[in-house]
């Protein structure tokens, strides 16, 4: 079949710079689908850890780097949220005793957050609830060579 394009009313078929319908269509099915599964996890950590996707993100994030401690900066950019997102988010996480805030040696303006032993506490927790969801609703729903082919696919979008 071949593909149409939505743009039927251009000229000229070389001046298209839309996508064809068949791939408009893969790009909102792969928009739906992360946003059905994200918001599914949010819920459920929201409802049996009371903690949002974002805070789990970087508990988890915190617990993976050296020392159990990013600058704000590489937080964000490990998290994507906006540096400002990111400080909202870590004021109320460090309030909770989740994180601390550190000065970064040698920088007077460098601020890292650290995870805290009730913050790695509190992520081996949490992480029960989120990997039971990832192997619900992400990994039981697809077999070995979806999984492949979807990492496969994945490394070539991010890289």
């Amino acid at each position: 079949m071949p593909s149409r394009d939505v743009t039927d009313s251009a000229p000229d078929a070389a001046a298209r710079v839309t996508p064809s319908v068949e791939q408009l269509t893969a790009w909102r099915a792969f928009l739906r689908a992360h946003a059905t599964i994200t918001r599914r996890l949010e819920s459920e950590l929201l409802a049996e850890q009371d903690l949002s996707l974002a805070a789990y993100d970087v508990l988890v994030q915190l617990a993976e780097a050296p020392g159990r401690r990013l600058r704000m900066t590489e937080l964000a950019e490990a998290v994507l949220l906006s540096r400002s997102g990111v400080t909202r988010l870590v004021d109320r996480m460090e309030q909770s005793g989740l994180v601390a805030r550190t000065r970064v040696e040698g920088d007077g303006r460098g601020v890292a957050a650290e995870l805290t032993d009730q913050g790695f506490g509190r992520l081996r927790t949490a992480s029960r609830t989120h990997l039971a969801g990832v192997l619900r609703h992400f990994v039981a729903r697809l077999d070995a060579d979806d999984l492949c082919a979807l990492e496969r696919i994945s490394r070539r979008l991010s890289g």
